[in-house]
């Protein structure tokens, strides 16, 4: 089953916690969230029935992210949307393949808040 392209409607950047420099002074590596892919997404939210049902462990789980497949994506990611001239970070829970071929589209599950880092 082929994703509707016009679904795909908000651009969406995918971030890395990653290594950025090392203090020569002190040794201490600085790390930061760094953009390894852009694309456009179908952002939904979770609605509130399926919130309700939701187990306690899945209760932080707040929108479901569409976007064509891309390989190496984990929940150590986050994906930040730009709404209204703010970011919006979603924090990446579960990664969910299509059905058919598994290398089509992934369904990104997300809770939104700040990342490890108050960022």
């Amino acid at each position: 089953m082929a994703i509707d392209a016009g679904k795909l409607r908000h651009r969406i950047a995918i971030q890395e916690y990653q290594f950025i420099e090392q203090d020569p002074s002190t040794g201490e590596e600085k790390r930061d969230w760094a953009s390894i892919h852009e694309c456009w997404a179908a952002i939904e939210p979770v609605s509130a029935r399926e919130f309700v049902a939701a187990q306690a462990a899945q209760s932080k789980v707040t929108a479901r992210i569409t976007i064509r497949y891309v390989d190496g994506i984990d929940a150590s990611m986050r994906i930040v949307h730009k709404k209204r001239g703010k970011d919006v970070i979603y924090n990446i829970e579960g990664i969910l393949a299509d059905k058919d071929s598994g290398l089509e589209y992934l369904t990104l599950v997300c809770s939104e808040g700040v990342s490890i880092d108050g960022q």
